[in-house]
């Protein structure tokens, strides 16, 4: 794809293929996601697979801006949408299953919660947020049905591809079971978006960029960039008292964000590049709470490089460490 090409996916003036220009692209208007909270475990915490969780997770499971479990799904869902209408008067909804791990159930219960908000006024789609150790057959099964009658994504936690990494925040799954779990679920043509998680404990910039080209290389169409965000009360916090965690800079953030993009597919969907955490949790990066400044920036070394995303992707093998 020529630069030209390039950009005119970008109504948004945006050099790489962003999750909202899709959207629009796919549905004809706005769409945002309604972030749920569907009373889901994981198996990485009840002992299932492992205990104690991923040392970055929060006590919300990564579910700090979804709503309220004590809620209904129904209550929550209508409760989010109006704070969302706030900023978006008009739109269409995807309803995300975003706290904990949101496979971790017999099939019957998911299919009860799943049904009772794709039935609700607007919804268009449901995104799925999940582990690739928690596919079973007859899950992938009624996702594969999901996927024939509404616009479906699973998103699969990678964070890294490299063991020592992955034993340090005990992710409690090797990258073998995450390609397993890729492969369960394009072969019914199940759209996968992969996260990624930049200033994790010991890794450096060529670490970083050898995750992000694994996942370059994987049949996923979608990406999630995030920061490491520090959060109180979180494992990693010991960690970060013993020295094993140093915080980025935003300077070089950016700098990596871009260097990612580059080596992605341009078709690829960049659903998100940054993020920030709940702001009375937060121990640090500090400066990541102007989400707007840090999305600008990398906007403005882009153009600085005259980059784009896709600029330099080509497949080739990728060595882990």
């Amino acid at each position: 794809m020529n630069q030209t090409n390039l950009f005119s996916f970008a109504s948004d003036d945006k050099r790489y293929h962003t999750w909202n220009y899709h959207l629009r692209n796919t549905f004809g208007h706005k769409v945002f996601k309604v972030a749920l909270d569907g009373g889901f475990d994981c198996p990485n915490r009840d002992g299932t697979v492992a205990h104690g969780g991923c040392t970055f997770c929060s006590a919300a499971g990564s579910g700090d801006f979804a709503g309220d479990r004590a809620d209904d799904l129904v209550t929550q869902f209508n409760a989010i949408k109006v704070k969302m209408h706030e900023k978006w008067k008009d739109g269409k909804y995807m309803a995300y299953f975003q706290a904990y791990t949101n496979t971790h159930a017999p099939v019957e219960e998911l299919r009860e919660k799943y049904e009772s908000v794709l039935g609700l006024d607007g919804v268009v789609g449901l995104s799925i947020a999940t582990r690739p150790d928690c596919l079973p057959d007859d899950v992938v099964e009624y996702l594969a049905e999901l996927n024939k009658r509404t616009y479906l994504w699973v998103e699969l936690g990678l964070q890294t591809v490299h063991e020592r990494t992955a034993m340090l925040i005990n992710r409690a799954h090797d990258f073998n079971c995450y390609i397993e779990g890729v492969n369960k679920l394009r072969k019914h043509g199940i759209r996968v978006c992969s996260h990624i998680i930049n200033g994790l404990p010991l890794e450096n910039h060529e670490m970083m960029m050898k995750t992000a080209k694994a996942v370059a290389d994987l049949n996923v169409q979608g990406i999630k960039i995030h920061l490491l965000h520090l959060l109180k009360g979180t494992p990693m916090v010991k960690q970060y008292e013993k020295g094993k965690l140093d915080f980025m800079s935003q300077d070089d953030y950016v700098n990596l964000v871009c260097d990612q993009l580059e080596i992605i597919p341009p078709e690829m969907i960049v659903h998100r590049i940054t993020g920030d955490g709940p702001i009375d949790l937060m121990i640090g990066p500090m400066w990541s709470v102007n989400k707007w400044n840090v999305l600008n920036s990398i906007d403005a070394e882009l153009k600085r490089r005259n980059s784009f995303q896709g600029k330099f992707h080509n497949k080739e093998e990728v060595t882990l460490s």
